[in-house]
C-alpha cells in the first residue's frame, strides 16, 4: 500500500508539472476549433495540415514569450500594459475579449447542444431537446466555478481534456486517411476551391484564429503567477507550454484526418461539425459517432468553463486584487454569463454565426497581442538580461506579419460571410 501511495504522489506532482498548459489545453480546444479543422478535413483532405502546424508552433512561441515575462517581473498581462504601456490597452483588452467571450459562450454552448441533440437521436426516437442539453451543461460548467480555487479548475479540466482527446485520437485510428496524405499537407499548399461556401483562404484564417488565440496568452500570465513560478522555473515552464502545443497539434490533426478518412474519401463536403453525426453513422458505425460526439461535448465543457472564468480574471488582474472566486458578485457575474448559453437554442439562433462574431475581435486582437509582447520583452528595465533573444524577436516579428495577413483574409472572409 505504501508503495502505491508514493507512486500515486509521483503521479500527481508530475501531472501538477503541466496543469496550467492542460488548463490552456482545454481553453484552445472547443468546438470552433473543432468545427474548423472537421470542415478542412471532409472539404479539403489533410491538405492543410500545414496550417496547424505553423500555427502550433506559433502558440508555443507566444506562450513561451508571455509565460516567461512573468516570471521575470511577476507581472500579469494586463497589469504589465496598464503600468508599462497605457491603462487604455488593458481596458481594451477587457472589452474586447469580454465581448468575444459572451459571443462564444452561445455559440460554444449553442453547438455542443445541437451535436448533444442529434447523438441522442441515435438511441432516443426524436432525441433530447437541444435546450436541456445547454442547461445540463451550463449548470455542469458553473458547479465546477463554485469551488472557486484555480487548482480544482485545473484538476477537472485535466479529466474533461483527456476525455477529449482520448476520444479523437481513438477516431484517429478508426478512419485514419493514408499516411502519405498526411505527409504531404505538411508541405504549404492552397488546395482548389470545394463545392463548399467555405473557401481555403477564409479556413485558413478560421484555424489560424481558433489556435492562437489572444486570450490563451492573457491567461498564460495568470497561470503562472497562480502557480508561483519565477525565471528558475523557465525551462519548467517551456516544458509546460511546449507539451500544451504539441498536444493542441496532436488533437487538431486528429480531428481533420477523421474527417479527411471518411467524408473526404468519399467526396463528402462539411459546413458545420454536427452534419458528421448523421454522415458518419452509415460510414463508420454507431461506435465511431459515439466516439466523436462525446470529444465535442468534452472540447465545448473544456473551453467553456476557461470562458466563464476570463472576464473575472481579467478585471482582477488589471486591478491587481487577488483572485478569489468565491466572492459573491464573481459568482453572480459568472452566473449571469453562464445564462448566455441558454441563447442559442432557446431562440433557434444560428451557433456558427455567433461563433464567427465571436472569432472576428481575435481579427483585431492578435497583431495588438504579438506587439505588445515584443515591446515589453524587449524592454531592459523591465527584463534585464532575460530580454528577448534575436531568434525570438524574428519568431515573434513572423507572427505580427502571419496575424496581419491571416486577419486581413478572416476579415475579407467574414464581410463576405455577412454579406456586407
Amino acid at each position: 500500500m505504501a508503495e502505491m501511495a508514493k507512486g500515486a504522489g509521483k503521479l500527481s506532482r508530475g501531472l501538477a508539472l503541466f496543469l496550467p498548459g492542460i488548463f490552456l489545453l482545454g481553453f484552445n480546444i472547443g468546438t470552433g476549433s473543432v468545427t474548423t479543422m472537421a470542415t478542412a478535413g471532409a472539404n479539403y483532405g489533410m491538405s492543410l495540415l500545414w496550417t496547424v502546424a505553423i500555427s502550433c508552433a506559433a502558440t508555443f512561441l507566444m506562450i513561451a514569450a508571455y509565460g516567461r515575462y512573468t516570471l521575470v517581473t511577476g507581472e500579469t498581462a494586463l497589469e504589465a500594459f496598464r503600468k508599462h504601456i497605457h491603462p487604455a490597452v488593458g481596458i481594451f483588452f477587457i472589452l474586447a475579449l469580454g465581448i468575444g467571450v459572451c459571443a462564444s459562450v452561445m455559440g460554444v454552448m449553442g453547438i455542443v447542444a445541437e451535436i448533444s441533440y442529434e447523438w441522442s437521436k441515435t438511441f432516443i426516437i426524436g432525441g433530447i431537446d437541444p435546450l436541456f442539453w445547454a442547461a445540463f451543461f451550463c449548470a455542469v460548467a458553473f458547479f465546477i466555478f463554485w469551488s472557486g480555487r484555480t487548482q480544482v479548475f485545473e484538476r477537472v479540466l485535466a479529466v474533461i481534456v483527456a476525455i477529449m482527446a482520448g476520444c479523437f485520437v481513438l477516431n484517429f485510428f478508426i478512419l485514419m486517411p493514408p499516411v502519405e496524405d498526411m505527409a504531404a499537407g505538411l508541405l504549404p499548399a492552397i488546395p482548389e476551391v470545394a463545392s463548399s461556401e467555405t473557401g481555403p483562404l477564409l479556413l485558413i484564417a478560421s484555424m489560424v484564429g481558433t489556435t492562437i488565440f489572444s486570450g490563451l496568452f492573457i491567461m498564460r500570465t495568470t497561470l503562472v503567477k497562480e502557480a508561483g513560478w519565477t525565471i528558475v522555473h523557465d525551462k519548467q515552464q517551456r516544458r509546460d507550454a511546449a507539451f500544451a502545443a504539441i498536444m493542441m497539434f496532436i488533437i487538431s490533426a486528429s480531428i481533420m484526418a477523421a474527417a479527411a478518412g471518411s467524408l473526404f474519401a468519399e467526396g463528402i463536403g462539411l459546413d458545420r461539425a454536427s452534419q458528421m453525426i448523421g454522415l458518419l453513422e452509415p460510414l463508420a458505425g454507431p461506435l465511431a459517432v459515439s466516439i466523436f460526439a462525446i470529444g465535442i461535448i468534452a472540447a465545448g465543457v473544456s473551453s467553456q468553463f476557461p470562458n466563464l472564468l476570463m472576464i473575472p480574471w481579467l478585471l482582477c488582474d488589471y486591478r491587481s486584487t487577488p483572485r478569489d472566486m468565491t466572492l459573491w458578485q464573481y459568482r453572480a457575474f459568472v452566473f449571469a454569463i453562464s445564462l448566455l448559453g441558454l441563447v442559442v437554442p432557446l431562440f433557434d439562433a444560428r451557433p456558427v454565426f455567433v461563433l464567427i462574431l465571436s472569432q472576428a475581435f481575435n481579427v483585431v486582437l492578435l497583431p495588438v497581442t504579438v506587439g505588445c509582447i515584443i515591446y515589453l520583452g524587449n524592454r531592459t528595465d523591465l527584463m534585464g538580461d532575460h530580454r528577448h533573444s534575436v531568434a525570438t524577436n524574428v519568431g515573434l516579428g513572423g507572427i505580427f506579419l502571419f496575424s496581419l495577413l491571416t486577419g486581413f483574409m478572416g476579415f475579407q472572409g467574414l464581410i463576405e460571410t455577412l454579406g456586407v
